[in-house]
């Protein structure tokens, strides 16, 4: 009896060895199957390069090569305005690949209009290509551009384009060009962007009949500066500017009065705070008079004579 009992245990051991490792067998198994339908590649998103701006560019900026860089974009994240190399591809929002129901629902005929389209595309492609990088260099910055901000053409002047002074002016306004020298724009320390207040100085007879005194009459007031020269924009760590002409961004009839004022004496140009941008601009008088009744003389000393200059209340 002893004996059989101890046969029975060990073949009961023996199967429960066999039964645990079929378990387990079994549990890896799934496992393994679980882990693989768990993990299963992502679908490929199909991509297109844009046009973008490798770095900060103010308005004004002229753009170099070192200034635009291609970065690749997801195809059914493009907007019609990027600038795409090869041009805007199949499936790209608003292209006829990217509406199949439409092309379904059209049939043969859709299909006509679609190569139709297609050649009409190449023929496009041909005479006026897509936008290049090198298309671009060498333009103006309309507006500031941030860094990997996308170039679109709303926001640039191309070279070959021109007209970037036009772009500038606000609607209705113009620009005028007027003799500066260091003497009469703050020491050259009015730049491009700064708004400045416009006198003119011209001789009138003294009223004891004797020689000429000066007047000194304002003109225009919180004018904003276009450019100095042909600069449109300083460097950074420039802190002046000397030139021989300031563009100033006036409105017609403002125009007039400054023009006047220059044939009648010499302007100068009073560099105006940030804190006084807010203020009214235009002009002072409806042009320069002089030696009005409101005008009071003040005796100025130079070199130990006395000089009379007649300045507007």
């Amino acid at each position: 009896m002893k004996a059989s009992r101890y046969v029975v245990m060990g073949v009961a051991a023996i199967a429960a060895i066999l039964l645990a490792f079929l378990v387990r067998g079994m549990l890896a198994g799934n496992g393994a199957q679980e882990a693989k339908a768990t993990v299963e590649k992502a679908p490929a998103v199909q991509t297109a390069r844009v046009l973008i701006a490798a770095r900060e560019l103010k308005a004004g900026t002229r753009i170099s090569e070192a200034d635009l860089t291609w970065q690749e974009w997801p195809v059914n994240s493009l907007n019609a305005a990027y600038i795409v190399d090869g041009g805007m591809p199949a499936g790209a929002p608003g292209t006829e690949a990217a509406k199949p129901a439409e092309k379904a629902e059209g049939g043969a005929k859709g299909e006509v209009e679609e190569k139709v389209a297609d050649a009409a595309q190449a023929v496009a492609d041909k005479i006026a290509p897509s936008p290049t990088k090198e298309a671009y260099v060498g333009g103006v910055a309309r507006e500031d551009i941030l860094a990997n901000e996308p170039i679109i053409d709303a926001k640039i002047v191309r070279a070959d384009e021109g007209g970037f002074m036009a772009v500038m002016l606000q609607p209705g306004m113009r620009a005028l060009a007027v003799p500066v020298s260091v003497d009469n724009t703050a020491g050259g320390f009015i730049l491009p962007g700064d708004r400045v207040d416009i006198l003119v100085t011209h001789q009138l007879p003294s009223s004891t009949g004797r020689g000429t005194i000066d007047s000194v009459q304002p003109v225009l007031r919180n004018i904003r500066v276009l450019a100095i020269d042909q600069a449109v924009s300083t460097d950074k760590d420039k802190q002046s500017v000397i030139g021989a002409t300031a563009t100033l961004e006036v409105s017609p009839g403002d125009g007039q009065v400054v023009t006047l004022a220059k044939a009648s004496g010499t302007l100068s140009l009073m560099l105006r705070s940030y804190a006084d941008a807010q203020g009214p601009s235009g002009a002072v008088t409806a042009a320069p008079t002089g030696g009005a009744e409101e005008d009071q003389p003040v005796r100025v000393y130079r070199n130990g004579q006395a000089t009379e200059v007649m300045v507007s209340r």
